[in-house]
């Protein structure tokens, strides 16, 4: 799905953005602890929602709390707060984190986060910052409530499909970071605001595989239980539904976490002659850095891209290079990359479907996408119905004919090699 809105702020977030990453190289990062790089492999990104613009409505003297949902746990965890499309400062003058509850409310002990050892931290136009670590113990998916106090007046970034309830305090409330019992929290978005990634320290994991795409990855259609039947909140995602299989199903020395990197009405190529405004600047090369290059302990990505381009007028030509370009950008930095074939969508032309069974074809051509991949998970050989395979099959179709319901990313997450994933951290 495709959110309608794109305001001036946001054009003038992008200039900001596009002057950030030609003077730093990437958004701008705040350096807030010796450990934020580690030397050896103890920190994992756990969970992710990446950052796709800007809230309609502006934050003023009040805290937030955000539910996130971790794929695997460890001893402590760190938290990433970014202000990518934020034209003004963004300060945070307090910080927790603690187990979810019922609501807004936190299980057991608050614990406080510190930027660089202290409780404030002022992230800039186009930047982000990581805390310090936060001695919270977790557990393989444990929701995971973080908190935060926003001090003065700032359009939060946000990731539209949040797909559950967050809670904000009212305007001009204050700090309530602190509290457990989450009374003060009386207002409630689907968005998720602030917080694009959860780190979790755990020396045993092995990796962190990125699912890299639009709303196929970004959960569209999770939600939808059956007729009449919807559940919000409660991590459906085929991404989330891998990541419970990893636990339950590898040894224990060779799990893996799992870090959803999806944006809905994104596309592969930035070339697609009818991108969206509100996508433009968030093609998978665009963001690479910021939503898997620099999260922490990667070593495979799912690469689930292609259906938007098809829909925006992209050709197989420009897709595939697009392809290649990222491909070997992830390479670069030692990371697996696991392609599947474009999925099936209603609307297609004739030279829509011609161009997805090319990029199809160049995909599984020997299982390595013509030797630019490592795999090829076939989700489309999923989807499809057998009767008509340039549809979804109906027992797997959200209503709309591109995305799965529950029981369709139950059957993608069941058919993903998990031994395909785990060769991602033997290079």
């Amino acid at each position: 799905m495709r959110p309608a809105r794109r305001t001036a702020t946001r054009r003038t977030a992008l200039v900001v953005l596009a002057l950030s990453l030609a003077a730093a190289g990437l958004a701008g990062t705040t350096s807030v602890s010796a450990d934020e790089h580690p030397g050896g492999r103890a920190w994992f990104t756990s969970w992710a929602q990446s950052q796709q613009d800007l809230a309609g409505t502006p934050l003023h003297d009040q805290s937030v709390r955000m539910i996130t949902h971790l794929s695997q746990g460890g001893d402590a965890l760190r938290v990433r707060i970014q202000n990518t499309f934020g034209t003004t400062p963004l300060t945070i003058d307090a910080a927790t984190v603690g187990r979810s509850g019922h609501g807004a409310a936190i299980s057991g002990s608050v614990r406080a986060v510190t930027f660089g050892g202290r409780r404030n931290v002022v992230v800039p136009p186009g930047g982000e910052v990581w805390s310090d670590a936060a001695g919270l113990p977790s557990r393989p998916q444990d929701d995971i409530a973080v908190s935060l106090s926003v001090a003065g007046t700032a359009t939060p970034g946000e990731h539209t499909t949040g797909l559950r309830t967050n809670y904000l305090s009212p305007a001009g409330s204050g700090d309530h970071t602190a509290e457990a019992d989450g009374d003060a929290y009386t207002q409630t978005v689907q968005s998720t605001y602030l917080v694009s990634a959860v780190d979790v320290h755990n020396a045993a994991l092995k990796g962190t595989i990125v699912t890299y795409g639009s709303s196929v990855v970004d959960g569209v259609g999770s939600t939808n239980c059956g007729p009449g039947c919807t559940e919000t909140g409660t991590n459906r995602r085929w991404p989330d539904d891998l990541a419970r299989r990893i636990a339950s199903e590898i040894p224990v020395e060779g799990q893996l976490a799992v870090a959803n990197g999806g944006i809905s009405g994104t596309t592969s190529s930035a070339a697609c002659p009818d991108i969206p405004d509100f996508a433009v600047g968030l093609d998978a090369g665009a963001r690479l850095e910021r939503d898997v290059l620099a999260l922490h302990g990667v070593t495979g990505v799912i690469y689930y891209y292609g259906t938007n381009d098809l829909a925006d007028g992209c050709n197989a030509a420009q897709i595939l290079a697009s392809y290649r370009a990222v491909f070997q950008r992830l390479h670069t930095a030692g990371i697996k990359v696991y392609v599947t074939p474009i999925t099936p969508r209603p609307g297609y032309t004739d030279q829509n479907n011609l161009d997805r069974f090319t990029v199809g074809s160049w995909v599984k051509k020997w299982n390595t996408c013509s030797g630019t991949c490592d795999g090829v998970p076939d989700l489309d050989q999923v989807l499809k119905d057998p009767l008509k395979p340039n549809s979804i099959n109906p027992a797997y179709d959200n209503g709309d004919g591109i995305h799965a319901n529950i029981a369709g990313q139950q059957a993608i997450a069941d058919f993903i090699s998990l031994p395909m994933l785990g060769s991602s951290t033997t290079h």
